[in-house]
This record gives structure tokens, C-alpha cells and sequence, in this order.
């Protein structure tokens, strides 16, 4: 009976632990890290210009309108409103200079993305960082219009948190389901683009959407930590802007786990997809031979209804 439910629970765990398989024997937290400190360079610059770019098409006025509820309603214990509006207002008074100048520093996100994902799968690939930050573009110039679908329904989330109540929980769930579908294609393009080995649609598709689900939930487990009477300089000395960095740095590591779980869960999968594909095509060579292969051949050269000549039969017939 012990044995019975130990084999099982073992089988269990081996199934669940089919699709990481790509990470065995690899330090996850470490590749984790390393692109966090990637991302800990790049995230600003990426938000200054995508906010610009936001501000140029849709208007300052309205972006400043579209966020004042969000602003507004986020949780202020730990400084998160005063740090939201100065990020927001920073990119909207950004100058094409300054824009300029973040270009560098943004597309090192993609850079560290390339370099995670090459040293878990194609270590010997050349020109990783210039690779990872081409790759990133894409992104960058698809970001105000995934930026604007977010801002246009802040209103609608943030009107429901201030409420209460059951109005709050489903405030929660529609900004959970607004970040869920904008950050769907952002992951896709990540595992598909910015990574190496193409793999299979379906299978970046299903999984890369799962992962943007998670990361939904994470975001909106960050605004939860925000919301906690928490004094984050205590551990630095009482230096709280350490403390808040810190604690930005924490929840993208996190971010940057459950990203390299996935991505290790869509090449198992393509890898599934394509044996599968395999399979079923020798499968179907198997029972269709095609004509002239050497089955064929050999089939021809033994029919007994085709007999060739020989020199017993040769006169008879003539």
C-alpha cells in the first residue's frame, strides 16, 4: 500500500517535472538574477518612452487624465502614487535627446533575455547581446499602443477599487484580465522573437499565455505588498529609497522565475509538438510507401505475377 502511493506520488512529481526539464541541472535563480539586473537598468527607460511615445499619439492631457484615478487609488503606504506620477510625468516631458538617450539602456532588457535564454539552451551562439537588442525593438515600438490599451481601461479598474466591497473584487479581476491581455503578446513575441529555436506556435501560444497569466498576478501581488504598513528602510539603516529599491528588485526577480520556467515549459512542449508531427508522418510513409522507394522495389522484384524471363521459359514462349 506505502509503496503503491510512493510510486505514484513519484510519478506525479516526474510528470509535473517533464515540462522544465531545460532547467535540469541549470541554476535558476542565478539566470533569474541575472536578468533582473538587466531589467533593474533598463525598466525606466523602457517606461520614460513608452510613455512619450503614449503622450505624443494619444495627447499629455489625456494620459495624465487616464492615470489620475489610478494614481489616486493605488495604496500609499510605501510612496507608490508620488513614484508613479514622477515616473509618468518624467516621460511625458521627455525631449527626442532624452529619448535618444534611453534607446541604450532600454534595449539591455533584451539583451539580458537573449543571453538567459541562450545559456539554457545554445551556449555557443555569437553576437548574443547585439541579437537580444534587435529583438527587443519590436517591443519598444509595439509598447504605446499596449500602453494606451491599459491606460484606457485604468478608469474603469480604479473607479471599482475605490468603492469597496464586492465592487473592489471585481475592479481586481477586470485589471487582472486588462494586464493578463496586453501582456499575452508581449511574452509571446519574448519566447518566439527575442529567444532562440523558433518554437512551435501552438505551443508559444498556450503556454506564453499561461505565463502572461501569472505575471498579471504577480504585478497585482506587488500592489498588495504596497499596500502593507511596512517600513523598508529598517533593514538599510532607515534609508527607505534603498528599501523600496530593494523591494522592486525582489518582485522582479520573481518576474523573471516564473518567465524562465516558462520558457523552459514552451520548448518541452515544441519539442513534444514536433516528435509528435514526426511520428505520425513516418507513421503515414509506413502504411502509403511512396512509389519507386526501396519497399517498392523490393515488392516489384518479388511479385510471382510479374515473373521475369528465364531460360527455361524463354523458348517455351517463343
Amino acid at each position: 500500500m506505502t509503496g503503491g502511493m510512493g510510486s505514484r506520488v513519484a510519478d506525479v512529481r516526474r510528470k509535473l517535472a517533464m515540462p522544465f526539464r531545460l532547467l535540469k541541472g541549470r541554476d535558476l535563480a542565478l539566470h533569474a538574477a541575472a536578468v533582473t539586473f538587466y531589467s533593474g537598468i533598463a525598466v525606466v527607460p523602457v517606461a520614460l518612452l513608452a510613455i512619450w511615445i503614449t503622450g505624443l499619439i494619444a495627447g499629455a492631457d489625456r494620459v495624465r487624465r487616464l492615470t489620475g484615478h489610478t494614481i489616486a487609488a493605488l495604496p500609499d503606504a510605501i510612496g507608490a502614487p508620488r513614484a508613479l506620477s514622477a515616473l509618468i510625468d518624467a516621460g511625458l516631458h521627455l525631449t527626442p535627446l532624452l529619448a535618444l538617450a534611453s534607446l541604450l539602456p532600454a534595449t539591455l532588457y533584451g539583451e539580458g533575455l537573449r543571453r538567459a535564454f541562450v545559456s539554457l539552451r545554445e551556449p555557443s551562439e555569437s553576437l548574443i547581446g547585439w541579437r537580444g537588442r534587435l529583438l527587443w525593438l519590436p517591443l519598444l515600438a509595439a509598447a504605446p499602443a499596449l500602453l494606451l490599451a491599459l491606460f484606457l481601461a485604468l478608469p474603469m479598474t480604479s473607479s471599482l477599487w475605490v468603492r469597496g466591497g464586492w465592487s473592489a473584487v471585481a475592479g481586481v479581476v477586470l485589471s487582472f484580465l486588462a494586464a493578463w491581455l496586453v501582456l499575452t503578446p508581449v511574452v509571446i513575441w519574448v519566447y518566439r522573437g527575442v529567444a532562440p529555436g523558433r518554437p512551435e506556435w501552438l505551443a508559444t501560444v498556450l503556454v506564453g499565455s499561461f505565463t502572461a497569466a501569472n505575471l498579471s498576478g504577480f504585478l497585482h501581488g506587488f500592489i498588495l505588498f504596497c499596500a502593507l504598513p511596512l517600513n523598508l528602510g529598517t533593514p538599510f539603516g532607515g534609508f527607505t529609497e534603498i528599501g523600496g529599491m530593494v523591494a522592486i528588485g525582489l518582485w522582479l526577480y520573481l518576474i523573471h522565475v516564473v518567465l524562465l520556467a516558462g520558457y523552459a515549459a514552451t520548448q518541452s512542449a515544441s519539442t513534444y509538438q514536433r516528435a509528435k508531427r514526426a511520428r505520425a508522418l513516418a507513421d503515414d510513409e509506413g502504411q502509403h510507401p511512396v512509389p519507386g522507394s526501396r519497399g517498392s522495389r523490393s515488392g516489384s522484384r518479388n511479385d510471382p505475377a510479374d515473373p521475369e524471363p528465364t531460360s527455361s521459359t524463354a523458348p517455351a514462349a517463343a
